[in-house]
């Protein structure tokens, strides 16, 4: 190893410098380059203590140029040129020593590590030769110490075979004098004699089961086999002969003998005792199947609690009697009362099939409920380890123990649950027909009480009594089928609580909510009766369809103050039933099995009340739209290009605000628990009001015969205006003691639309000469304006026929210019959505009282039976002018008119 150490030291004769030596070494070899440094070759190990120094000569970005020039950075310095050269060559020298010594340093070390080998591996050699000593005298002792125990070995071996030998003879002399002590004893039926000696008979047979092939050994097993079985004939017979009715002649065994048979029975084979047990039991049972037949009348579902009468009795017969015959592990009680359990219910199981007929609700709860309060008394009574209870623990409820609050914790504890109630699970849809007839009923003593007058002060709620009622009426139901089954029964119960959902939501809600109907719809009405009671499945739908018929029909009656408080007492009670509608799916989806989770489903009913709210809502708006609908026709009456002075608002106004003051407190108050329905009726009426408003306001004739804008009358019903939309932003308290804030999205709504109404009148004010500044104006003040809104402007301000075509053509040249220069960049789906809003814009206002298709909102929020228009426009005109002229940007010069006159007349022929 030393040899090869040495060539390789040979053959590496460089010297390899970390990279710190060699940064050095080339900062030297820069400095000074006529001065070859040796060529140096080894590891010489790096410092970084010494090397870290602050010369700039150490830095990593060191540059010689620039070094130079901070050294002598003029001529003058030039001056000490020679001393700095000097300097330098001596810090060369200083390195070279430094790299000389570290070079030696390094040759020294190689000696030094080479002698350390060499001493390593003496001590190696050393150590290797102990180890082999030790090894060696370990195998001398080993060998030493087998021969010593040689000898001991051998007489262990010859101590157990000696040993096995005594053993097995004694079990031998055992096992022969057993079997003729026992041939004797049986004879005599000494059983509490034999008891131990056939134990120790029997398991010293099972220790000579290893030499069955010795044919002596082979008769002995065979004579003990013998005994097992003549113990188990005779012992069966005794038990017979024992609890025969009609004694035989023989001796009877006493008590005392028969419990000691019992024991010797313990011992013998399992099915020994399991044939006795079944036959003792069915001995037991006899005469209750005699007393109990299918024949007999106390046999029926009326008697039932007599059958579990008999079995106390018997039981406790039985115990007293016999109780010291059988061991406790034999669990013979439990057993009798396993097996009446089982043939009680095989046999009501079949009465009930043949008798069906005869079962009524009454019966069946009659029966379930003894049988229930039986297996629960049984379940205390016993363990259940028979049935194959998980522990041999008592199942039973101590007395100091109060029991469980529910019933599903008794069910859940029960050991004997449906041992004989499971009979009655395929005749529960007697139950559920029952609960379908007891609602019927009930929905009929709910829809009497709805036709009374409510006494909203007296009740002090807005909730329907019946409502209540009717949910704590399924809630008792719902508990009371989870205790007879949560399966199929617990689905179908579901499904009738659907069913009378619905009916609730259609005789009671909706038959109590008032309805506005005029004498000559009569027919109508029918008709609207007719389609509701003919298709109960689509509920909501029909609802939806009879609403709407009522709100279409009469012109301006009003409710009464009963009829609000009544609407808004439906609607409250709807409120109700849709939370607790969730609340009880929920709880269904708990109880019923996890087959069943998925089909139970309460959307339709949901929706039905939904559908209420919503209609309820929609009545309430048409009443408070029905007390406006005068002071709209007073405002489109009023001779606008006369008035002469503006004084305070209007007559029309105030009627309006004494409209709000009359109607609105009612349903606040009323609505005082839904407060989020308050909000929504408010919502609802100012999108269908300010609309019908807006409409009115285009009929009001403001121009004077000389073609002038009456300015009087324009400030009039700006004035008019601006307090109408002050009424409207206090129309949620208004009447109220409490001023509280309208809801923000409310005041946005409102603020919008009147606003709109406010320009529009600004715009009429506006002269139409010069025609371009006013179209400008239109466009300022009105963004969003459509072609027929436009028209009708010009209309109000009775501008002629021929100005007016004149006029749109300019406004149209105007916003696509508008829109084609980038002052506003429609969208392409806003252009689609101009486009359907122009052409329903100009079809709601051509003749009044036609209804708009401006907006889906305008469509659910407007009363069908009046003049409707289209609501406020969503996009601007110039959208529309975008989708007309798609080659705007192409042809700026207006040769796209042609496209949008071809659009119009299409649109007129399709619209007339």
């Amino acid at each position: 190893w030393s040899e090869g150490f040495a060539a390789k030291m040979s053959t590496n004769s460089k010297i390899h410098f970390s990279k710190e030596v060699k940064q050095v070494i080339d900062k030297v070899s820069n400095t000074c380059p006529s001065e070859q440094a040796p060529p140096l070759t080894g590891n010489i190990p790096s410092h970084p203590q010494v090397l870290k120094t602050d010369d700039p000569m150490d830095a990593p970005d060191f540059n010689t140029v620039d070094y130079i020039n901070q050294l002598f950075p003029n001529e003058q310095s030039l001056a000490g040129i020679d001393e700095t050269i000097q300097k330098m060559q001596c810090e060369v020298s200083l390195i070279d020593d430094n790299i000389r010594s570290v070079v030696r340093g390094q040759t020294n070390t190689g000696q030094d590590g080479q002698l350390a080998l060499c001493e390593a591996q003496k001590v190696i050699g050393s150590l290797f030769s102990h180890i082999i000593d030790v090894k060696t005298r370990a195998e001398r002792t080993e060998e030493m110490v087998k021969e010593i125990t040689r000898d001991i070995k051998q007489l262990d071996c010859a101590k157990r075979n000696l040993t096995a030998a005594i053993t097995t003879l004694n079990h031998l002399h055992m096992l022969v004098g057993g079997i003729e002590s026992l041939n004797k004893l049986i004879e005599r039926r000494s059983y509490g004699e034999i008891l131990n000696p056939l134990q120790a008979i029997t398991e010293v047979n099972q220790h000579f089961q290893q030499f069955s092939d010795i044919e002596e050994i082979k008769n002995l097993s065979q004579s003990v086999d013998k005994i097992q079985v003549t113990l188990a004939q005779q012992i069966t017979e005794d038990f017979k002969e024992a609890f025969a009715a009609k004694p035989s002649g023989q001796t009877r065994l006493g008590l005392n003998q028969l419990a000691d048979a019992c024991k010797v029975m313990s011992v013998l084979d399992p099915k020994v005792k399991k044939e006795l047990l079944k036959w003792f039991i069915a001995q037991q049972l006899e005469e209750y199947m005699h007393l109990f037949h299918e024949n007999q009348d106390i046999a029926w579902l009326d008697k039932i609690d007599k059958r579990y009468a008999w079995l106390k009795r018997h039981l406790l017969d039985f115990e007293d009697k016999y109780g010291s015959v059988f061991p406790l592990d034999w669990e013979v009680s439990e057993r009798i009362t396993v097996e009446f359990c089982r043939q009680t219910r095989e046999q009501l199981a079949q009465i009930m099939a043949k008798r069906t007929n005869e079962i009524d609700v009454r019966l069946l709860l009659f029966a379930i409920n003894k049988t229930q309060a039986f297996e629960q008394l049984l379940s205390k009574r016993f363990t259940g380890v028979t049935l194959g209870a998980p522990s041999a623990e008592p199942a039973r409820v101590p007395s100091s123990v109060p029991e469980p609050s529910t019933a599903d914790a008794v069910v859940a504890t029960s050991v004997f649950h449906d041992q004989i109630g499971q009979c009655f699970k395929p005749h529960l849809d007697i139950y559920i027909r029952s609960i379908d007839r007891n609602l019927a009923e009930l929905m009929d003593k709910f829809v009497e009480m709805s036709r009374e007058p409510y006494k909203f002060a007296e009740a002090k709620t807005t909730v329907y009594p019946s409502s209540g009622d009717l949910f704590v009426f399924y809630k008792k139901c719902m508990v009371q089928c989870n205790q007879l089954s949560n399966e199929q029964p617990m689905y179908d119960l579901a499904m009738v609580f659907k069913k009378y959902l619905r009916e609730y939501a259609a005789k009671v809600l909706e038959g109590s909510t008032p309805k506005l109907v005029p004498a000559t719809t009569g027919s109508s009405l029918g008709k609207s009766v007719s389609l509701l009671t003919r298709d109960m499945q689509n509920l909501s739908t029909a609802a939806g369809q009879v609403f709407h018929n009522f709100l279409k029909e009469g012109d301006t009656q009003r409710f009464s103050r009963d009829d609000l408080v009544r609407i808004c007492c439906v609607l409250t009670t709807g409120e109700y039933c849709l939370e607790t509608v969730q609340q009880l799916e929920d709880k269904l989806k708990e109880k019923v099995t996890a087959v069943y989770v998925s089909k139970i489903d309460m959307s339709e009913e949901k929706d039905v009340f939904h559908r209420i709210i919503s209609n309820c809502i929609q009545l309430l708006v048409q009443d408070l739209e029905a007390g406006c609908e005068a002071s709209l026709q007073a405002m489109a009456k009023v001779q606008w290009q006369h008035i002469n002075n503006v004084g305070d608002q209007s007559a029309f106004i105030s009627s309006m605000c004494g409209n709000f003051k009359q109607t609105v407190p009612t349903i606040r108050d009323t609505l005082a628990s839904s407060r989020k329905y308050f909000t929504q009726f408010c919502h609802r009426f100012v999108a269908a009001f300010v609309p019908k408003f807006i409409n009115v306001l285009y009929r009001c004739k403001l121009t004077l015969s000389d073609g002038s804008n009456n300015v009087l009358g324009c400030e009039q019903l700006l004035l008019d205006t601006h307090s109408l939309k002050t009424a409207l932003l206090e129309l949620p308290s208004v009447g109220s003691s409490v001023n509280r804030k309208a809801p923000t999205s409310y005041t946005k709504v409102v603020v919008k639309d009147m606003t709109r109404a406010e320009m529009i009148i600004k715009v009429v004010m506006t002269p139409v000469q010069p025609p371009a500044h006013f179209t400008q104006q239109v466009l300022k003040l009105l963004p969003d304006i459509t072609i027929a809104e436009y028209q009708k402007i010009l209309d109000m301000k009775a501008v002629k026929r021929v100005d007016q075509l004149q006029l749109i053509d300019l406004f149209k040249h105007t916003a696509s210019a508008a829109a084609v220069s980038g002052l506003m960049e429609p969208t392409a789906a806003e252009e689609e959505n101009a486009n359907a809003e122009s052409a329903a814009a100009a079809l709601g206002t051509t003749e009044e009282g036609e209804p708009s298709t401006g907006t889906v909102e305008s469509v659910a929020t407007t009363s069908a039976g009046s003049a409707t228009t289209s609501s406020t426009p969503k996009r601007a005109f110039i959208f529309s002018v975008g989708s007309f002229t798609g080659s705007a940007d192409k042809n700026a010069d207006g040769s796209s008119q042609t496209g949008i006159r071809k659009l119009e007349n299409l649109l007129k022929k399709r619209f007339p």
